[in-house]
This record gives C-alpha cells, sequence and structure tokens, in this order.
C-alpha cells in the first residue's frame, strides 16, 4: 500500500500541472479569440469548464491527501501541499462565487467593466502553478529517497 501511496503522489500532481496549464492558460483565454464565440458563449462554456476543472482538482487534492496518510512524505512536502489546497478552496470558495454573480449579469444583459475578481483568480492560478511544481519536485525528491 505504502508503494501505491508514493507512485499516486508521483503521479497526481504532474496529472494536476497539466490540467490547469491546459484549461487555464490555453483553452480559456483561446475560446474567445475563436471565430463566432460570443461573450455570452464564452462565458457560459468558461463556467462548466472550470466547474469541472476545480471538482477534478480537488478529487486530486484529496487522493494526494490520502496518500499522504498512507504514506507520509516529508514536512515540506506536506506544507507545499497544503498550501496548494488553500489556494484552490480560496478560489472555489472566495472568488468564484463573485464571478458567478458577475457572469450572470453579463449574461443578462448588463455591460460592466473589466473585474479585478478575475485578476484575482488568474494570480491564484499562476500562484496554483508555481505551487503544484514545487510539490511535484518535493514529493520525488521523498519517494526517490523512500525508493533507494
Amino acid at each position: 500500500m505504502t508503494e501505491v501511496a508514493r507512485y499516486t503522489q508521483l503521479i497526481l500532481p504532474v496529472f494536476w500541472l497539466g490540467m490547469v496549464v491546459a484549461i487555464s492558460f490555453l483553452e480559456a483565454p483561446i475560446k474567445f479569440r475563436a471565430p463566432g464565440v460570443t461573450l455570452a458563449i464564452g462565458l457560459g462554456i468558461g463556467r462548466k469548464v472550470f466547474l469541472a476543472l476545480n471538482t477534478v482538482e480537488l478529487v486530486l487534492a484529496l487522493a494526494l491527501l490520502a496518500s499522504c496518510v498512507a504514506a507520509p512524505p516529508d514536512a515540506t512536502a506536506l506544507t507545499v501541499l497544503a498550501l496548494v489546497t488553500v489556494v484552490l478552496v480560496v478560489q472555489i470558495a472566495v472568488v468564484r462565487p463573485p464571478l458567478g454573480t458577475r457572469s450572470d449579469r453579463i449574461l443578462a444583459g448588463e455591460n460592466l467593466p473589466r473585474s479585478r475578481m478575475h485578476l484575482v483568480y488568474i494570480g491564484l492560478e499562476a500562484a496554483k502553478v508555481a505551487l503544484l511544481i514545487a510539490l511535484i519536485f518535493q514529493l520525488f525528491r521523498a519517494v526517490a529517497s523512500c525508493l533507494h
């Protein structure tokens, strides 16, 4: 069981990082530049995609936390995992609700200025990417030392 937990610690953060980079930094900005995609269509797609992404991210975070119970890595790796999980929870519980309200208003026909909350979300995504990269290196180091 410990070996499965250690390999889980190697695979899941890499998968998580790939999803965040692909969706947040490729799909999201590109969809608004596609021919025929209106703001309403882009917002509707974005809401569905980010709901799915955040749901998968929560599952990955929980699976990683469970693997750390089965095979505890060092304190640094646990701290980085806690930080990336906190960033995710802040995005979901604090930042997404006002963004959802704002997109509801835009979809209802209001013309609103750019939102600072959107910039906060992007900043948190960038922080999450940096933390996931740090987590991958920390867990790889921890797992490599245990497997030798």
